[in-house]
């Protein structure tokens, strides 16, 4: 039998930055063949791994204000300064959205330097987690071997479910409601969203193309890029509307938001009316989704031929276009997991839970979920950085 001050179940994002700051006598373990696999995938190999707009309002959460504490006391611009005294290039996309300029590699290689010689088992499997009122058991299976670890300490950063073709589970939420704590309902979240197979057909000839739009549900908007797929809708827009969206609900697209519609259509009368008036939305438009609405709306004549009603009509529906999804791909492809471990039973300064003394729940295990652009990162950040300066302080 093992025994360790600090047992951090997962070498993600917030377990590795929460080793790097628990202080000696930690031990970090994870079922993967390698450490950070979410990290060496995302940002397209690049990692988006902060965003210089990060603040709380960039989070869902049944309480909203749960994350303030820990992203004012770690904050993007401190995560930052670790990247650049690592020697990491980096550069800024849009949105405030920062990536590294050759790889997601340099991230996971910066978190294993700053765990030091903290000990790191791969291909370790939780088999059960108990508590004997001083100290945490863990029996575990390691190269297909049973092992028991002790702990003063126990750290549940095995984040959500999403991506289970990485191994994703629900681990921490299970341990979490076996100590008592709630957890809220669990949904995929920044993930595309998909049509029955009606609207598959009247949309498949606008698979591949993108508009900017501004895309609104339940009150939340977005403006970024809509792209159509074979399956559906995704691009930034659409992923960021997902957290937001429900079966059933409808999205409401204003295409191309940045332009006022009326009144350059108004414009382009004036300048070119004997253009058809499906050329003209082409101008403005990619031209398969112009076509697609001039056949769909039975748009005809030529911009001349139109009154100011019928353009403030027309503009009316391109600022207006509602489309229903009627699922999303799930789990497979949601980038995080939207819920998790409540936070009524958990210190939001220290992630500390108020049920079991020693034991902490981190990054997306929690019900802290951020928007898409390096937020979820930064929230992986804090809260591991807020769970190991305190251990390190005990």
């Amino acid at each position: 039998m093992t025994h360790v001050r600090t047992l951090i179940l997962g070498a993600g994002a917030a377990g590795m930055m929460c080793a790097g700051h628990a202080g000696p006598d930690a031990l970090v373990i994870d079922h993967a063949k390698a450490p950070g696999e979410k990290i060496r995938i995302s940002g397209g190999g690049r990692c988006n791994f902060t965003n210089i707009h990060t603040a709380p309002e960039n989070f869902l959460s049944e309480n909203p204000h749960f994350c303030k504490s820990a992203l004012s006391r770690y904050t993007q611009w401190d995560f930052l300064d670790l990247v650049t005294r690592h020697g990491i290039p980096w550069h800024e996309k849009t949105l405030g959205q920062l990536f590294c300029d050759r790889s997601a590699k340099d991230i996971i290689a910066l978190l294993r330097a700053e765990m030091g010689d903290t000990p790191l088992w791969l291909e370790t499997g939780v088999e059960g987690i108990a508590h004997d009122g001083t100290r945490f058991r863990a029996d575990l299976t390691r190269a297909g071997t049973p092992v028991t670890v002790t702990a003063d300490h126990l750290v549940l950063a095995t984040g959500g479910k999403s991506i289970p073709k990485m191994g994703a589970t629900g681990l921490a939420y299970r341990i979490a409601e076996q100590f008592g704590h709630r957890v809220t309902e669990t949904r995929p979240a920044l993930v595309p969203l998909t049509f029955d197979e009606a609207q598959k057909a009247v949309f498949a000839g606008l698979a591949g193309t993108a508009v900017d739009t501004r895309i609104t549900c339940n009150g939340t908007a977005f403006d970024e890029a809509t792209l159509f797929t074979h399956r559906g809708l995704s691009g930034p827009a659409v992923l960021q509307i997902s957290s937001y969206w429900r079966e059933g609900d409808s999205l409401a697209l204003r295409l191309r938001p940045e332009l006022d519609l009326f009144a350059h259509l108004r414009a382009r009368r004036a300048e070119a009316g004997a253009r058809a008036l499906a050329t003209a939305l082409a101008e403005i438009l990619p031209k398969k989704l112009a076509q697609h609405l001039s056949q769909a709306w039975a748009l005809e004549g030529n911009l001349g031929d139109q009154s100011d009603a019928a353009l403030r009509a027309l503009s009316d529906r391109l600022e207006g276009w509602t489309l229903t999804p009627t699922s999303s791909e799930g789990y497979r492809t949601a980038e995080v997991t939207l819920g998790g471990v409540a936070t009524d039973r958990v210190s939001s300064k220290t992630m500390e839970s108020a049920l079991v003394p020693g034991l902490y729940i981190i990054g997306e295990a929690l019900d802290v979920t951020g928007w898409l652009g390096g937020y979820n990162f930064q929230w992986a950040w804090s809260s591991g950085v807020a769970a190991g300066r305190a251990i390190a302080a005990r």
